[in-house]
């Protein structure tokens, strides 16, 4: 790749995330500290929730929340297939089922009506993914949920600060969780977070994160009790977030309002250059959802192939502009169709879509003059590859 690249995603880091992480490699409390203390903080009063517990990774946070709300073998939980592959694989760690339902296609998350009638004696949770960040109709999953007494658990990894009419993402459930990987709004290098009013379920968690320990408010408190440390009341993980990790957090966390600002931006850019392509369709956002965009995703229109898609996205890479396939339905991946036996058409929407995104480069730090470039490959790639429709 020449100098130019544009690449799909890059971290924002700055001077403050090295003073924050050097301050704890140079405090030699590299684990179970204040600093995450803080960081879950921060988090808990961003989305608006009682507790948050840090963890390892998204998935982690995922699993650890199924593990602890007790879901197990023979157990159904509601999701969509329209997602990054964790979000179902989580549910197998457990040993229960995912229920897969189709999506809305505008917001791209689940159809509620579709949601209500996969409800059966088994079903155990609805996992809720807000797609690429958009937390529309998280409202009316908790309504179903809570009509059907099951717990809602919202996937929440892509949609840090977002909100749906002024509610944040990560409140609308029993339980959420947030993922801090390098493209996400947000980043601690690979990290999640788990967000409730629960104090019993918090508590749990974090329990079931530091190796099944006893733990209250604090597991620094268990840490310097006799005996404790060594003592286990339940099976757990080592699904810890480092103090290093957790500098990282803190750091972003105070500079959370400009990163909004800075990915606003950059998704308004990208709105006003390519709305007016008729072989594009834009994120829908609906007026009373506000987002701070993980991703930008757009899609081909109506009568494109996934191999008109697959070679325009080709062809983007080979000018050195970042693009990718976001996302393949779950229930199409191998190891779901050997394990379950799905097949194309069950999905129909989901499906649909997933033939025809494009996530093109999406950062901070994006400028107008990048954007345009972008917008001007891919206008260009689809003149050459012969593609345009419109």
């Amino acid at each position: 790749m020449s100098d130019q690249e544009i690449p799909l995603s890059r971290p924002d880091i700055t001077e403050l995330e090295e003073q924050l992480v050097l301050s704890v490699l140079r405090s030699e409390r590299l684990s179970i500290g204040p600093m995450i203390e803080q960081f879950e903080s921060l988090v808990a009063e961003t989305c608006g929730t009682q507790f948050a517990v840090g963890v390892s990774s998204g998935t982690t946070g995922l699993h650890l929340v199924l593990q602890a709300l007790g879901v197990r073998p023979g157990d159904e939980v509601i999701t969509t297939p329209f997602s990054f592959i964790a979000s179902a694989n989580c549910i197998l760690y457990v040993g229960a089922t995912p229920v897969f339902v189709d999506i809305d296609p505008r917001s791209l998350n689940m159809d509620p009506a579709l949601v209500e009638r996969a409800i059966t004696p088994r079903t155990r949770a609805i996992l809720a993914v807000e797609t690429f960040g958009n937390p529309s109709m998280m409202d009316q999953y908790a309504s179903i949920a809570a009509r059907h007494e099951i717990p809602l658990i919202e996937d929440c990894c892509e949609a840090l600060g977002c909100s749906l009419r002024g509610r944040p993402a990560g409140s609308f459930g029993r339980v959420g969780v947030f993922g801090f990987y390098p493209n996400k709004q947000i980043t601690t290098g690979e990290g999640g977070m788990i967000v409730t009013d629960d104090e019993r379920l918090a508590d749990l968690c974090r329990s079931l994160r530091n190796q099944g320990r006893p733990t209250g408010r604090a597991d620094g408190a268990v840490h310097g009790s006799a005996g404790s440390w060594l003592r286990h009341q339940r099976l757990g993980y080592n699904a810890r977030m480092s103090e290093i990790q957790a500098a990282l957090g803190v750091a972003q966390m105070k500079r959370f309002g400009e990163i909004v600002r800075q990915r606003n931006r950059v998704a308004d850019l990208y709105m006003r250059r390519l709305a007016g392509n008729p072989d594009l369709i834009m994120p829908t956002i609906d007026p009373d959802v506000a987002m701070s965009w993980f991703v930008f995703v757009v899609r081909l229109a109506a009568g494109f192939t996934m191999e008109e898609r697959d070679r325009l996205i080709r062809s983007m890479r080979n000018h050195d502009v970042g693009a990718a396939d976001y996302f393949p339905c779950i229930h199409l991946q191998p190891f779901y169709r050997e394990r379950f036996g799905f097949q194309p058409g069950a999905f129909p929407i989901a499906e649909s879509v997933s033939q025809r995104t494009i996530a093109l480069p999406f950062h901070n730090r994006l400028t107008e003059r990048e954007i345009d470039l972008v917008a001007q490959t891919l206008e260009l790639m689809l003149t050459r590859e012969g593609l345009q429709r419109g």
